[in-house]
């Protein structure tokens, strides 16, 4: 056997400060038995179907007319500039990564919670096309489906290629002019305008650059590059009567800077699930927009 120098050792060992190390869990799996593992996952369910017909008891109040019509398709791509399809990737990847986590914590096996859990998001989303396809107002999508399918199919991806998640959408917000112009469609209220103004909304990709990086380098892992996309000008979705209201509809691009909460070291059990649970939004920060508007724009601090 031939000695290795102290100092050839050092050199190889991996870092193993906090911000290096893969995440723990923010839903841990404690060394119970088989029956706590089989109670905590009738909980899970049981409170998942109890959420579930929360939020679409929300929805049907909320978004839609009330009225029943029989179920009809409509061809939405050409609206909102794919804002909306962006919200249901996002809502589908979001649902699909906490549904795995869960699962886990609720005992089942490693190759269970990543097939079961990833398909979530899409088993959620996807009826609320039901309630579309059934309001005069709207109408099922197939695009909306197929951005469900590819946002839990996104999380699924990157859990088969390295147990986490690497790339992560996030979502921001903030308040516009444009819902005053039609309330009944883009909200009259600040949660139906969190829904409905896609004005406001913008839609990221933060990615967790140190993991690609090669074991020992220095990437802070909280700080995540962030590409983002909006737009604006978004009332009408009829060119003349857009035209009409003086507005003119364009695409947003964005380079920013994301943190990652996960990362921020705590023995709190509460703060790690609390961290978990923001780390869906993109945080303020400075941003480079881009615009075939106006061109480049700087913004000091972009919600």
């Amino acid at each position: 056997m031939v000695a290795t120098p102290a100092g050839s050792a050092a050199q190889l060992a991996p870092r193993t400060d906090s911000l290096a190390r893969p995440l723990a869990p923010a839903f841990p799996m404690p060394p119970d038995s088989v029956a706590q593992r089989q109670r905590r996952l009738r909980w899970l369910l049981g409170g998942s179907a109890v959420g579930y017909g929360v939020i679409y008891t929300g929805l049907t109040t909320s978004w839609y007319t009330g009225e029943r019509a029989p179920l009809r398709w409509f061809n939405d791509w050409p609206e909102w500039k794919q804002l909306d399809k962006a919200g249901h990737f996002w809502g589908a990847f979001q649902i699909s990564r906490g549904a795995v986590d869960m699962l886990r914590w609720a005992g089942l096996s490693e190759k269970k919670s990543v097939w079961y859990g990833s398909f979530v998001g899409f088993a959620i989303q996807s009826p609320l096309e039901l309630l579309d396809g059934r309001d005069p107002a709207y109408g099922a999508s197939a695009s909306d489906l197929a951005a469900n399918f590819l946002g839990s199919s996104a999380l699924l991806a990157q859990q088969l290629a390295w147990h986490e998640v690497r790339i992560m959408p996030k979502w921001s917000f903030h308040r516009t002019r444009y819902a005053q112009q039609r309330p009944n469609v883009l909200g009259s209220t600040v949660p139906e305008r969190w829904l409905k103004d896609y004005n406001g909304q913008t839609y990221w990709l933060c990615t967790d650059v140190g993991a690609f990086l090669k074991p020992g380098n220095r990437w802070p892992r909280w700080l995540q590059p962030a590409v983002g996309y909006g737009g604006e000008d978004l009332v009408y979705n009829d060119a003349a009567t857009n035209a009409a209201a003086g507005l003119r509809p364009y695409r947003q691009y964005y380079l920013s800077l994301d943190v990652d909460l996960r990362r921020i070291p705590t023995r709190s059990p509460l703060l790690k699930k609390v961290f978990y649970t923001l780390s869906i939004f993109h945080l303020p920060a400075p941003a480079l927009e881009f615009n075939g508007r106006n061109g480049f724009r700087f913004h000091g601090l972009y919600l």
